[in-house]
Formats: C-alpha cells, sequence, structure tokens
C-alpha cells in the first residue's frame, strides 16, 4: 500500500500514465481511420465493351499512383451488383447502368458519378422492315419479328424489357432472345434475327463489329421524348448523321436515340482518399469521350439510381482538396489520415492547457504530501529506539530531497512551511 502511494505521489508516473493514455489514443484513431488499399478489384462488363475498356484505362492511371486496380470481366450491370453485393467477392468498385438496380436490395451502395452516356442502339435489318412498315421507328413495329433482347445478368435485358413493356409488348409478341452482343451480332449477320437491342456507349469497341454488316441500320426512336419523361432514368440523345461511323455513314441520317447513365457505384465504406484519385483520374480519361458528350459534362451527378457519396459529391463540387491538389497521392493520404488523428487530440488536449496552472499545484501538493507521509512515519517510530538510527537517516534523505524542490514564487510559502515542519521533526528527534 505504501508502495502505491509512492507511485500515486510521483509527478513522473503521472506524466508517464499521460502519455500512455494518448498513446493509447492514438492506436485507436490509428486503427480506426485506415489508409486506402492498394490494391482494389472493379467489375466492368464484357472485354469488347466500354465498361471494360473505361477499367483498363483507368487501372493505367492508378497505376502511376502506386494502386493496383484489378479489372474483371463480367456479364454485365446485374452480374455487377451481385458481386457488389457479395462481401466474399472481393469487388470494391463496379460499373452499373442507371435503370436497372433496385436500390432498395443494395442499401449500402453509393454512386462514386455518372460516367458517360449509354444509348439504346437498335439495330435492323432493313430489308425486314421495308416491304411492311417503313423504316422501324416506333418498338411497336417489332411485333412479329426475330428480336435479341440482351443477355442474362447485362444491363440491356433490363432496359429493353421496359421499353417493350411501356410499349404494350410482351416477350411473346416478339421472338424474343437472349443473346450477348457477339452473339447477336452473328445472328444479325446471318440473317436469322431481324433487331437487336444493345446498350453502349458510342465509344464502345462492339459497335465497330456491327458497321461491316450489310443491310443494317440504326433506329431513330421517334417516341423518344414520351419514354424519357415516363423513365426519368433515360435521357434523350440526339445522335448526327456519321456520328459512329464516317466510313460506313452510321447513322445515315440524324436520328435520336434515348441514353441510360453509365455509373460506378461503390460500397458506402470507401475511402474518401479514393474517392478523390478515381474521380481525378476519370476527369482525364473521359475527356476523349466527346462524341455524344460535351467536355466536363462528365464525371456527373445526374442521372444516379443510388446516392451519391459524400466525398464524391464534394469533389464534384469543389474539385481535389487541399492536400491532393498540392500533394502526392500518398503524402497527401498520410498527411490527411494524421490530421485526422490529432485535430481530436488536440481538442480533448487544448482545454488542458487551461488547467495547467491547477494541474501544477496538484502536482506539487502531491509532492508534498509525500514528504508530509514519511514525515509521520518517521514521527510514529520516534519513540522505537530500535529504529533510531533509521529514522535519522531517513529524515536527512527527506531533507536533501526538500531543499531540491523548486517552486514558483507563488508557491514559495508552501516549501517553506514544508521545510520548517521537517525542522520540527529533527528537533524532536534530537530530544528524544
Amino acid at each position: 500500500m505504501r508502495s502505491l502511494k509512492k507511485h500515486l505521489y510521483n509527478p513522473w508516473a503521472i506524466a508517464l500514465s499521460f502519455l500512455s493514455l494518448l498513446a493509447i489514443l492514438f492506436t485507436v484513431l490509428w486503427i480506426l481511420i485506415p489508409p486506402p488499399p492498394k490494391t482494389i478489384e472493379m467489375a466492368t462488363g464484357f472485354p469488347t465493351g466500354l465498361y471494360y475498356q473505361f477499367g483498363e484505362r483507368l487501372k493505367a492511371e492508378l497505376a502511376g499512383e502506386g494502386v493496383d486496380l484489378q479489372v474483371k470481366a463480367t456479364g454485365g450491370t446485374l452480374d455487377n451488383l451481385a458481386l457488389l453485393s457479395d462481401s466474399k467477392s472481393g469487388v470494391g468498385f463496379a460499373m452499373v447502368q442507371s435503370g436497372v438496380a433496385d436500390i432498395s436490395k443494395y442499401p449500402h451502395l453509393v454512386s462514386i458519378a455518372g460516367m458517360f452516356y449509354e444509348p439504346i442502339w437498335v439495330w435492323y435489318r432493313d430489308a425486314a422492315f421495308k416491304s411492311e412498315t417503313g423504316p422501324l421507328r416506333v418498338l411497336s413495329q417489332l411485333k412479329g419479328k426475330r428480336v435479341s433482347i440482351g443477355n442474362e445478368g447485362s444491363g440491356t435485358l433490363v432496359l429493353s424489357q421496359a421499353l417493350l413493356k411501356m410499349s404494350g409488348i410482351s416477350e411473346s409478341d416478339i421472338q424474343a432472345e437472349k443473346l450477348k452482343p457477339d452473339e447477336a451480332m452473328k445472328k444479325l449477320n446471318n440473317g436469322e434475327i431481324d433487331a437487336v437491342f444493345l446498350v453502349a456507349a458510342a465509344e464502345a469497341p462492339i459497335l465497330q463489329q456491327f458497321f461491316a454488316i450489310p443491310g443494317i441500320r440504326l433506329m431513330s426512336i421517334d417516341q423518344a421524348d414520351a419514354y424519357a419523361r415516363n423513365l426519368p432514368y433515360l435521357s434523350k440523345v440526339s445522335v448526327p448523321r456519321g456520328l459512329l461511323s464516317i466510313e460506313h455513314d452510321l447513322p445515315r441520317q440524324d436520328i435520336q436515340v434515348l441514353a441510360a447513365t453509365a455509373t460506378l457505384v461503390a460500397h458506402d465504406t470507401i475511402s474518401p482518399a479514393m474517392v478523390s484519385l478515381i474521380l481525378g483520374a476519370s476527369y482525364d480519361i473521359l475527356k476523349s469521350y466527346s462524341r455524344l458528350q460535351k467536355v466536363g459534362e462528365f464525371p456527373s451527378n445526374l442521372g444516379l439510381d443510388f446516392p451519391l457519396q459524400i466525398d464524391a459529391e464534394i469533389y464534384l463540387k469543389d474539385g481535389p482538396s487541399f492536400l491532393h491538389r498540392h500533394l502526392p497521392f500518398w503524402t497527401a493520404v498520410w498527411v490527411g489520415r494524421m490530421m485526422k488523428i490529432l485535430i481530436p487530440l488536440l481538442v480533448i488536449l487544448i482545454p488542458l492547457f487551461s488547467y495547467l496552472p491547477t494541474v501544477n499545484n496538484l502536482l506539487l501538493k502531491l509532492k508534498l504530501a509525500r514528504v508530509y507521509e514519511e514525515l509521520k512515519m518517521i514521527e510514529k517510530n520516534a519513540h522505537n529506539s530500535d529504529l533510531r538510527e533509521a529514522n535519522f537517516r531517513e529524515l536527512e534523505a527527506i531533507e536533501k530531497r526538500v531543499g531540491n524542490i523548486k517552486v514558483s514564487r507563488l508557491d514559495a510559502k508552501e516549501l517553506y512551511d514544508l521545510k520548517g515542519h521537517v525542522g520540527d521533526v529533527r528537533s524532536r528527534l534530537n530530544q528524544l
């Protein structure tokens, strides 16, 4: 018990305990604020599509900042959502087509930004419509035709079904086939189907494979405004003649199409630093996606299904933070991380600084109280002749310690009172 009291009155022990508490708090905050991962996986789409191409370009950009982006080929939006919602898949990001997801099933996903338009192209064999109803202008003309509406797991399938349903067309009204883009292209080329729904950006490599198919045309959707009013996740986009291919004159006249928005989606636990890095890299990539969108129009916060992540919202509005604007990525990460740890600590410590005089006074009182405890023990044992020499030795040690105590002018009285009391104890020992 005496040893415990000795440490309790020791200012060094108190200071060490305080520093240990700060170290523990710092360690806890360090764990609670982890750095962004150096390796992430992103679900995209078919290797022939723009999702995958965009992922590859993003990978090259992030590699320059020391982040390894692993691009995963998938069947499309629905596959990507399934991977994102599976905690064991390892997928942290995914490209998702607007208008496809039931967001109530994915409460922990957020949008990073809309990246580019994805028009719904309807390719058709001109000969299949010319003799009957003329060029394909409204979807009701597809009744009785052989139509590819997109493969299972793709956003194309979901959007084509939504458009057909709104047009009063069931799958039994057409000879619907759920084909992958390359399969649909082959069948369209062989005359085995009459029309193909395909959702892809104007820059998507898959579109080039359709150019060489003889006798095909692109549908201009006359009712595009009506569909866009009823399906707010779609936008009406005008496509000038020859935009896709001047060589093949596709399309062969100005047309209007409906377009979804390709969105980058992530878990709501995403690192804010990673959001800043990806959006910064995306700006550079999307400068070349200018066929259907204006330079600077994307990344965008418009046309999103999932709520916009808060750090992405700030970035899209105000640009990168001061640290990420002026420092290399990982330097900014570590500086920002230290600030997030030190600021809470300063919030705790700054009020304590105002109590330093009180704390100093308390430490002095504890130091003096320790001496008084020792004096009490000497007085208690003063009448024991066997402890006479030990008492004098202990008193001499106390006198040396008291002589080395430094105090401010305001506390001088406390010290001189103690010295007087030490002298009183020596006088009593001498008398005995």
